[in-house]
Order: C-alpha cells, then sequence, then structure tokens
C-alpha cells in the first residue's frame, strides 16, 4: 500500500520520505542558523543573513561581480547591490587591477575575519558530528557528499564553508 506523502518513513527505510533533498534542506537550515548564531558571538553585527552568501566557498577573492552573482545564483543587478552594502560596512573591497581590468572582487581584513569565523565554527561542528556518529562513519558522510557535489571523494581535507 503506497504511504501518504506526509508519512515519514522509519529510520533506515531508504525509498520513503524525507527523501534526501528535503534532508539536505533541512541540514542547510540548521547550519545557517548556527552560523549565523557564530557570526553574532564573532561581534560582526551588522550582516544580514543574505550577506552571508558571498563568503561561501570558495571565497570570492579578486573575482569578477558577475562570476559571483554566477555563484550565487543571482542577477549582476542584485549581486552588485549586496557587494555595494558589503563594501559600505567594510567586508569587501570592488577595485581594479593594475593592468586596468574591470573592478574584481576582494575581501577585506574585516571580511576574512568573518570567513575565519566560519570556518571555526564549522571545523567545530564537524568535529562534534563525528564524535557523535563515528569518525569512520563521518568521513564515508564527508567522501558521499563531496561526490554527490561533483568533487570526487579519496578522504581528501578540503576547506569548505
Amino acid at each position: 500500500m503506497p504511504k501518504r506523502s506526509d508519512e515519514v518513513a522509519p529510520a533506515g527505510d531508504a525509498e520513503g520520505p524525507p527523501f534526501f533533498g528535503a534532508l539536505l534542506r533541512l541540514a542547510l537550515q540548521r547550519a545557517r542558523a548556527e552560523i549565523n548564531d557564530a557570526i553574532r558571538a564573532a561581534g560582526f553585527t551588522d550582516l544580514q543573513e543574505a550577506h552571508y552568501a558571498v563568503f561561501s566557498y570558495p571565497p570570492p577573492d579578486g573575482i569578477r561581480p558577475s562570476e559571483l552573482a554566477r555563484r550565487l545564483g543571482m542577477s549582476r543587478q542584485a549581486a552588485n547591490h549586496l557587494l555595494a552594502q558589503m563594501e559600505a560596512l567594510g567586508y569587501l573591497e570592488r577595485r581594479a587591477p593594475e593592468d586596468g581590468e574591470r573592478r574584481l572582487v576582494h575581501l577585506t581584513e574585516r571580511g576574512w575575519k568573518v570567513g575565519e569565523a566560519i570556518h571555526t565554527h564549522l571545523r567545530a561542528r564537524q568535529a562534534q558530528w563525528a564524535a557523535e556518529v563515528g569518525a569512520d562513519r563521518f568521513a564515508v558522510f564527508m567522501d558521499v557528499l563531496r561526490h554527490m557535489a561533483g568533487q570526487g571523494g579519496g578522504g581528501e581535507s578540503r576547506r569548505e564553508a
């Protein structure tokens, strides 16, 4: 008999809801809420949640605003609005290289400090999760995520936000 769409499958039932997309979304929402708390605890209270995307892996150091917009899945206009806000707050700057090309996005020292606060939190969270489920199991989980994200597996260490 088919399950109702609102019925949660028993633990270990890989065929029923919640499906992987929902689980990834829920985990991401939890991670974002924790990152928000970590950023605020580090003293960066002037950032809005929309700004956090700019600090996503890989950091936007030396890229065109249009490339950042593409990475973030937003229009160039929206990205430039976000960049202008963050530039005014002192987290990044847009400057042209010496050869006079178009301006590129660079994190300021303050921006790198936000990135470090995020990475410090994420390293601690990964260590906690590894302790909860076991280091070997967590390593497999990370390899599966890397594979599904198209970054390969093999257990190599990567700095990600």
